[in-house]
């Protein structure tokens, strides 16, 4: 047994990018559901407008602005303003056309219109109809070139135990600032009187409007914020893979987000930090670990082969979360008279 790269690959679940991803992307989820009430099953669509709207802008709808009106912007300023569109303007829009028809219905509606909104971008997002804005089934290449020149790092040292490349420990630096800085934000809101109404909302939606409070504009305001802050999760990745590809947006990414919530707990600011490290502390210490058995000969290749690893290591998942539904429905660390599974 390799126990090097079992701790190895254990740190890199804990901190690496795919935590800081989807960390980003379970607070934006506990703002909409944790602290509001809503039901959002297309979060991926949010991360997808992040990884989007930055490779637009660099990749093609900002080289075609260029040409045709002549404003010949560099590509670190097209970087910039794509990171805005990532962040601000694709967040805002998609926010908008999912919850102008919804939030002033029952919360399963928008539910529904999250996943056929997070299904439709995906799908024409591949259509090579328009390849010439979103590379179709490719995706986009070429936007994260900018944001590596600014590394101090070499391209060819490895950092941090010898965990990552240059590369990789630059954007997990920067991810982790993002990180914290989003951590601070969210902490900061819920305590303020905004995030009180939030959460009475959450609790009876008509006391809260009975008070003068207009359940509407909270909850849309909610929903921007949390979808903010998938955005920036996306944007990550996609910098991480140096590819903007619809399929990395499926509906699969938006279970993961939900898992790391329920596992950490929801309604609490620190939940989806801890569920999104242990989530993927597990899903890559295991297959490191499976993989060794099977190769090793510690499990026998009629019950299991390497190839079924990878489905193996989900089953492990799938296994907690059940124990943590019938043991401790609320979450680590929440609590369960405020948040409960079952009395969502």
């Amino acid at each position: 047994m390799d126990y090097q790269a079992i701790i190895e690959s254990l740190f890199r679940g804990l901190i690496g990018e795919r935590f800081i991803v989807f960390a980003l992307a379970a607070i934006g989820l506990n703002l909409h559901f944790g602290y509001t009430g809503l039901l959002n099953f297309g979060q991926a669509v949010f991360m997808a407008a992040g990884a989007y709207g930055l490779a637009m802008m660099v990749a093609t709808v900002g080289p075609r602005l260029n040409e045709n009106t002549g404003l010949n912007m560099s590509e670190t300023t097209l970087f910039w303003v794509g990171v805005f569109t990532a962040v601000v303007v694709f967040p805002i829009l998609f926010a908008l056309v999912m919850g102008i028809p919804t939030l002033r219905l029952r919360a399963d509606y928008l539910a529904i219109v999250t996943i056929a909104v997070a299904e439709i971008f995906r799908i024409v997002a591949r259509s090579p109809r328009f390849d010439w804005l979103t590379g179709s089934s490719d995706g986009l290449t070429g936007f994260s070139g900018t944001f590596y020149d600014l590394s101090p790092f070499s391209t060819t040292g490895r950092y941090f135990f010898n965990l990552f490349t240059g590369n990789q420990f630059f954007l997990v630096l920067v991810g982790w600032t993002i990180l914290a800085i989003g951590t601070t934000i969210c902490w900061l809101l819920v305590r303020s009187p905004w995030g009180r109404v939030l959460k009475a909302i959450r609790e009876d939606e008509d006391a809260a409007r009975s008070l003068g409070k207009n359940a509407y504009s909270y909850k849309m305001q909610a929903l921007i914020l949390g979808g903010m802050f998938g955005a920036v999760g996306g944007m990550v990745r996609a910098v991480g893979f140096s590819v903007a590809q619809p399929d990395n947006f499926i509906t699969d990414v938006t279970f993961f987000v939900w898992v790391a919530l329920i596992l950490g707990g929801a309604g609490k600011v620190f939940g989806p930090l801890v569920g999104a490290a242990l989530l993927y502390a597990v899903l890559d210490s295991s297959d490191t670990v499976l993989r060794q058995l099977v190769e090793n000969d510690y499990i026998p290749s009629s019950f299991m082969s390497g190839t079924q690893v990878g489905q193996v290591r989900f089953m492990i998942v799938g296994l907690g979360l059940v124990l943590l539904a019938a043991f401790r429905p609320q979450g680590i660390f929440g609590n369960k008279e405020e948040m409960a599974l079952y009395d969502r």
